[in-house]
């Protein structure tokens, strides 16, 4: 199984629009971080978690010439905007595309992209096949096997899942002991980690932290941050071995 990482920023990307900050001003590529998203590559097929506004820029980047299924995590915009973009595959796949989200996710979906449930035959549209999903309960897309489970963003249920011995997480401030049973054991575990002080929503870098201590996997990525955590390469220095702060482009081969 290989995980590259699509983005690895929070909603507004780094740099940030008009700010003049230093991480955002960084000539360290590592510290330019577009809209967070991964893509699956396991059994020759490929799969993407969300499709947020850099949908399009991330695909070309990575040069993907096919897709078998987006799935996301949950409705906000910056895991949701890309999504128009699946068309390109409609084209060059021949086929419609599948999207696997919750029924609170399609509602959103067919709220913001009315256009593509119109039924109007107007040519170029997405064409989509929308499967619903239910955390806890495992589903199969072109023979793999995905673990939904729900973590917490504030008040806001968020999907997280388990693809073997990855374990993906973003978007969340609240994990059950339940959901930590399940997550235990990955080989790999990304979490989200937005900045060092508190957050309404989201985990603090030693938040962060102290989960990838507490499940232990054998190696921690985090994700989803903003320009308020400071350098990557100074945050690196701080974080122990296993754990690593992912950057826009990193490969990893489990």
């Amino acid at each position: 199984m290989r995980i590259t990482f699509l983005g690895t920023g929070t909603s507004m990307g780094i740099p940030l629009v008009a700010c003049s900050c230093a991480v955002c001003a960084s000539s360290d590529p590592r510290d330019k971080r577009l809209r967070t998203s991964v893509m699956i590559e396991t059994g020759g097929k490929n799969f993407v978690i969300d499709t947020g506004p850099d949908f399009r820029q991330q695909m070309l980047r990575e040069k993907v010439k096919s897709l078998d299924a987006v799935i996301f995590t949950h409705e906000h915009k910056d895991h949701l905007a890309g999504l128009d973009e699946v068309r390109a595959f409609n084209f060059i796949c021949k086929k419609k595309m599948p999207v696997y989200a919750s029924s609170r996710v399609q509602q959103a979906i067919r709220r913001e992209f009315g256009y593509i449930f119109d039924n109007n035959d107007y040519p170029g549209i997405p064409q989509i096949e929308l499967h619903t999903l239910h955390a806890d309960i495992p589903f199969a897309v072109e023979g793999v096997e995905f673990i939904p489970f729900e973590v917490m963003h504030y008040q806001l249920p968020v999907l997280g899942f388990r693809v073997g011995d990855f374990s993906y997480i973003t978007d969340a401030n609240f994990i059950s002991d339940e959901v930590k049973e399940k997550i235990r054991g990955s080989k790999v575990l990304v979490l989200n980690a937005l900045r060092r002080e508190e957050h309404i929503s989201h985990f603090t870098l030693q938040q962060a932290i102290d989960l990838m201590e507490e499940l232990k996997p054998e190696r921690g990525y985090f994700t989803h941050m903003s320009h308020q955590i400071g350098f990557h390469a100074d945050v690196e220095k701080e974080l122990q071995e296993f754990i690593r702060l992912a950057y826009d482009g990193l490969v990893v081969d489990i």
